[in-house]
């Protein structure tokens, strides 16, 4: 990722105000399917943001590595899961992944939320443990014009068409997938 993105990212964080303890949760998008994260395990989620889901994760009772480009958006996630007592299941890492996802153990929850490379594709994939839960969104053509961060019709669930949809959607620019490692 160039540097200008992250100084835009950085910049995005700084203007908002930190999370609340109100805003830990699943991303809306996955919160109906909330009972279907498991309660223990590993986690990876990419792309954290300001760690509200990474938080939730953990005090869920998961072990989650969490990453995003932006050091400001991970110095925020680390004092929320300060805040939380989730410092021992939480670790968060400043972190560019156009050099791929680091090595790491097989993971039963892999999370990326609004963030969309293909190139990490079968990384994500192949980083899930057998029975392991992805739950994937990105910005969309379907209902908004192309870019170059859109996924196009039909591409999340071909990207991940190794595994066994549970729910999907795409629509009004937002693409997302549900899907278990068989």
């Amino acid at each position: 990722m160039a540097d200008g993105d992250r100084v835009r990212w950085d910049r995005r964080y700084a203007e908002r105000p930190p999370a609340a303890g109100t805003d830990i949760a699943l991303p809306p998008l996955f919160r109906p399917f909330a009972d279907l994260f498991p309660t223990v395990g590993r986690a990876v989620e990419i792309a954290c943001g300001t760690g509200e889901a990474a938080v939730w994760l953990a005090q869920r009772g998961l072990q989650v590595w969490a990453c995003d480009v932006s050091p400001v958006a991970i110095a925020r996630a680390t004092h929320l899961a300060q805040d939380h007592a989730q410092t021992e299941r939480c670790h968060f890492e400043v972190r560019d992944l156009d050099a791929g996802l680091p090595p790491g153990m097989p993971v039963d929850v892999l999370l990326c939320n609004m963030f969309r490379d293909p190139r990490l594709d079968n990384a994500l994939v192949e980083r899930l443990a057998a029975g392991g839960l992805l739950a994937a969104s990105a910005l969309s053509e379907v209902g908004a014009s192309p870019g170059p961060f859109r996924a196009g019709p039909g591409e999340l669930l071909r990207a991940f068409r190794g595994l066994q949809p549970i729910a999907a959607d795409e629509a009004d620019g937002r693409a997302w997938v549900l899907a278990r490692k068989g």
